[in-house]
């Protein structure tokens, strides 16, 4: 268990009820909240402080729940602000209204787009990725952030195990690489991890 301070644990715990009802009223995937398992989330905080990743970006913003796991790291490690996308206006809104009220609203800038063409103009560096949008296209995102990424950058995507036919590209290519060890996680519904080796 990860101990939050002040809000933030009775937050997150409504963040989680509200959206597994909304998931189980809504029927078009466009409209589910989609937030990450507790377990899963938990791990991303725990991988981002202990290995002091600074400078994070995250494509896939939903209503901020894993925002506000990121971001919390993130005032840990006095890294920057969280540098989220989120292609729905609806979604985006949720979040930043949900991460003002988790206080954290100065640690997390929300970016509104489609995330390949975001990826491409962003500067960089990033020390830490997390894929949880569209998985098809997180391959075509990674071609566009891999000059961007730091020598000891780290990359994770949800879902590697519950829908593993969408993200075998994003998977291949980035093990295709051989310059990050990987290794995929048997929580929430699959964690894949990958850490660029530094070089000697």
């Amino acid at each position: 268990m990860i101990f939050l301070d002040g809000a933030l644990p009775g937050i997150l715990s409504g963040l989680e009820s509200l959206g597994a009802e909304n998931d189980l009223r809504m029927v078009e995937r466009s409209q589910k909240s989609l937030n990450l398992e507790r377990p899963t989330a938990e791990l991303l905080y725990i991988l981002v402080t202990s290995a002091r990743r600074r400078h994070i970006l995250e494509i896939g913003t939903s209503n901020g729940y894993s925002a506000i796991w990121l971001a919390s790291a993130l005032r840990e490690t006095e890294g920057r602000p969280l540098l989220t996308i989120e292609h729905s206006p609806h979604k985006a809104a949720q979040a930043k209204a949900n991460l003002k009220e988790a206080s954290l609203q100065d640690w997390v800038h929300v970016i509104e787009g489609d995330a390949t063409s975001v990826c491409a103009a962003l500067a960089g560096p990033f020390d830490c990725v997390f894929f949880d949008a569209d998985r098809v296209s997180a391959s075509k995102q990674l071609e566009h952030l891999l000059p961007k990424l730091t020598e000891d950058a780290l990359l994770l995507a949800d879902n590697a195990l519950s829908h593993p036919d969408e993200i075998a590209d994003y998977i291949s290519r980035v093990e295709a690489l051989q310059a990050f060890d990987t290794v995929t996680v048997p929580v929430g519904k699959g964690l894949h991890i990958a850490r660029r080796r530094r070089q000697s």
